[in-house]
């Protein structure tokens, strides 16, 4: 075989490969992901367990998932897989991972989580674009291209390591900072350094980009973060319809978004209201979160894609966008004493709580599926790490919560290691 053949044979044989691996994958082909599935219709697993115990079970679980990352270089894998494992480390969330890790080091005085977000900063700074942005996908992926959306979710880790351990994380986060607002368009919209990953055109999801601005806004008042995170608030706005609903919110779907993306372009507007302290920012958050409440089932199941009414448009429920959006009520009931959010988050939380294992394998034991159940279409058979990131916060905050009832209009956005991302 001459070396012409050869490429062409290596080429069907990737291709191949490639192909059986999505096959096996869509349909769960493997002995983990069927007894997942099996085990999920069984009734223990609908048990609800103590909030703490799935806090410090999901905190354990992002540990493994940086230890075990195929690219074993400080960042977290992006996914534990019933199906192929785990995953590269994903820059993107794992930014967003930082302020969590440092926040609950702080708080069990834990030093092994604040140098593990130590690490993590360094991998992050270590990979950082000439041009202070950030890249799409997982490590190894290709094309390698700036996005402003991962950019302005590795701010919010950036900007907690300023906070946490000092000047040494400034020059990145700066560098960051300044790219976003240098490339965002005159409207405040960003169009330039879209996500390879998504589908083209303009995005109110990212809100969760401008909160980045926000945070670095903190620390550096004087250089024009906070305006350009509120000229992106402003044009995110003119997207919204009376009833709370954002146009353009989904990454490939935008007529029935995901919950993960209308949990972000709300945790923006909350994070906005937080910065400002403008009831007119607030009210449209409330109007949002109103329209979400709609969707909820009693059981606290929320659909994982919604459209335009407020309607579920989906039979399995994206557990990430839940916790998302549970963190965004109890933040509202915070501000508002509303308690319809109070409920609708207990219920959210408990919903997300039983899908979780406190025992079994250690590649999913504190673990949070894509979606309930594990064969629904956001990440089939896979627990992202986001997914555990957003369960801790929201864990965390219902248990602030919890503790100071007396106080409802405490603020829960606590800077350096708070619930900010």
């Amino acid at each position: 075989m001459n070396s012409s053949n050869r490429t062409r044979f290596r080429s069907l044989v990737r291709r191949f490969e490639s192909r059986a691996s999505g096959l096996r994958l869509s349909y769960g082909i493997s002995v983990s992901a069927r007894a997942e599935s099996h085990r999920e219709q069984r009734p223990e697993t609908w048990q609800d367990k103590p909030p703490d115990c799935v806090l410090n079970e999901g905190l354990a679980w992002i540990g493994r998932a940086q230890d075990h990352s195929l690219s074993a270089d400080g960042g977290v894998a992006r996914h534990y897989c019933l199906v192929t494992g785990w995953g590269s480390s994903y820059p993107e969330t794992t930014g967003y991972i930082i302020p969590t890790i440092i926040r609950e080091g702080m708080i069990s005085g834990d030093e092994s989580l604040v140098e593990r977000a130590r690490k993590m900063l360094d991998w992050l700074v270590s990979i950082q674009m000439p041009c202070g942005a950030f890249q799409a996908g997982v490590i190894g992926a290709a094309p390698i291209v700036p996005v402003t959306f991962n950019t302005g979710q590795i701010l919010l880790g950036l900007a907690a390591g300023v906070c946490g351990f000092g000047p040494i994380y400034r020059e990145a986060m700066v560098a960051a900072a300044d790219w976003l607002t240098e490339t965002q368009d005159s409207d405040g919209c960003w169009r330039k350094y879209p996500t390879p990953y998504a589908i083209s055109g303009d995005k109110s999801y990212e809100t969760h980009a401008a909160l980045g601005l926000f945070e670095a806004a903190r620390l550096e008042p004087t250089r024009g973060y906070a305006e350009a995170a509120m000229r992106n608030l402003d044009w995110a706005l003119s997207q919204q319809s009376a009833n709370g609903w954002f146009a353009n919110c989904c990454l490939i779907d935008p007529q029935v978004p995901l919950t993960h993306t209308i949990g972000y372009v709300l945790r923006g507007l909350v994070g906005a209201y937080q910065f400002t302290g403008d009831r007119n920012l607030l009210q449209k958050a409330c109007k949002t979160a109103e329209g979400v409440l709609q969707a909820l089932r009693a059981d606290g199941f929320l659909p994982g894609r919604i459209n335009c009414r407020w309607k579920g448009a989906a039979s399995w429920c994206c557990l990430t966008g839940t916790a998302q959006i549970a963190i965004c009520w109890l933040l509202l009931y915070a501000e508002t004493s509303d308690v319809r959010f109070h409920q609708a988050a207990l219920a959210a939380n408990r919903y997300v709580r039983h899908t979780v294992r406190l025992e079994g394998p250690p590649e999913t034991r504190g673990a949070v599926k894509g979606s309930f159940p594990v064969s629904g279409d956001y990440l089939r058979f896979r627990y992202p790490n986001w997914a555990c990131k957003f369960l801790i916060d929201a864990m965390r905050l219902e248990m602030t919560v919890s503790e100071e009832k007396r106080e409802p209009a405490v603020s829960f956005s606590v800077r350096a290691a708070g619930l900010t991302d």
